[in-house]
């Protein structure tokens, strides 16, 4: 607890008499806390002068910490504004006082909500900004809290939820932004500035050339379809790509299957895994099949009656199954 002349105390519960205990503050946390909670009573006190949204809960994080304003909409702007209020009071460098009173004493203080308890009230006062009832640690002036950046908002259960940072975090947050944009400028080889003009710049040349791959792609799988389709044993197609993704071997078994009736093997051994389709124009249930025969090679899959696909945990099992099942289907 905080006693009235500034004493921090902390009670053990079941502790011999006897028994002494040696405790060591950990200020660089205890200094943390206190700038972000002085600088959420800062922040809280400008949503309600600006937005006339009060405080309704407050969370304090290891990594930052929010307050979920009673507002169910916040623009950039009034962010923005909330911010720079916010650290305009920093600046400002107001006095932060704690003290106690009686319950009588509340009926002269405008505070923001009244207290639960009628005993050991402790009021937090920002001069000229704010009255809280609270039993937590704070810093003595609003400088201390060094600065605070309101990082984004979210709408949470109607209300309006702002992620801030003060002091040490919010610089820690710039340093860690600003080493980001380093790290882009000099991938892009431009000035922090201009990193977003080239990015669009390379988003627009990437889908150019997404959709050029794409073409040749189709154009390839038409060639290879070709191909591929002169070693067709009666109805089934069968065949292992030693470079082929998954992916591809989907999109190459996708365009046979549906162009002609047959029933296609595709297996790769750059990642071993399986593919095993048709049109619905065969008997075989391909997600059956892997299901009943996977066990017997160390492979995990399944799919539906015309499409499904495995992966096995060598380059052995996947060729030992393929073999096996191509047999099996040529031989009907």
């Amino acid at each position: 607890m905080v006693l009235e002349n500034g004493d921090i105390w902390h009670q053990v519960e079941r502790l011999p008499e006897d028994e002494k205990v040696a405790c060591q503050l950990d200020w660089e946390r205890r200094f943390d806390h206190m700038q972000q909670h002085s600088g959420q009573h800062l922040l809280s006190a400008i949503c309600l002068e600006l937005l006339g949204a009060r405080t309704e809960s407050f969370h304090l994080g290891q990594e930052y910490a929010t307050i979920d304003v009673n507002s169910s909409d916040i623009t950039s702007a009034q962010l923005s504004a909330i911010e720079q209020e916010a650290n305009q009071q920093i600046y400002n460098n107001r006095s932060i006082k704690s003290y106690f009173v009686t319950h009588e004493q509340l009926k002269n203080i405008p505070l923001v909500k009244m207290p639960k308890v009628t005993e050991n009230i402790r009021i937090v006062e920002i001069e000229g900004i704010e009255y809280n009832a609270c039993g937590g640690t704070h810093v003595a002036q609003t400088g201390e809290i060094g600065m605070i950046k309101c990082l984004k908002w979210e709408k949470q259960k109607g209300m309006a939820r702002i992620h801030f940072k003060c002091g040490a975090r919010a610089l820690q947050e710039f340093n860690e932004s600003a080493r980001i944009l380093d790290v882009l400028s000099a991938k892009f080889n431009t000035g922090r500035k201009d990193i977003l003009t080239r990015f669009e710049k390379w988003e627009q040349e990437h889908k150019q050339f997404k959709a050029q791959v794409e073409l040749l792609q189709e154009e390839n799988a038409s060639y290879q379809a070709k191909e591929l389709l002169s070693a067709v044993q009666g109805h089934v197609l069968a065949h292992v790509f030693e470079q082929k993704s998954i992916q591809e071997m989907q999109q190459l078994a996708a365009k046979l299957t549906t162009e002609h009736d047959l029933l296609v093997l595709f297996a790769t051994t750059a990642e071993n895994k399986i593919i095993l389709a048709h049109n619905g124009s065969q008997s075989v249930s391909c997600g059956a099949f892997l299901k009943e025969n996977l066990g017997a090679f160390q492979g995990k899959g399944g799919g539906s009656n015309q499409s499904a696909q495995a992966a096995f945990s060598s380059r052995e099992n996947l060729l030992n199954f393929f073999e096996t099942a191509q047999r099996q289907f040529i031989q009907g």
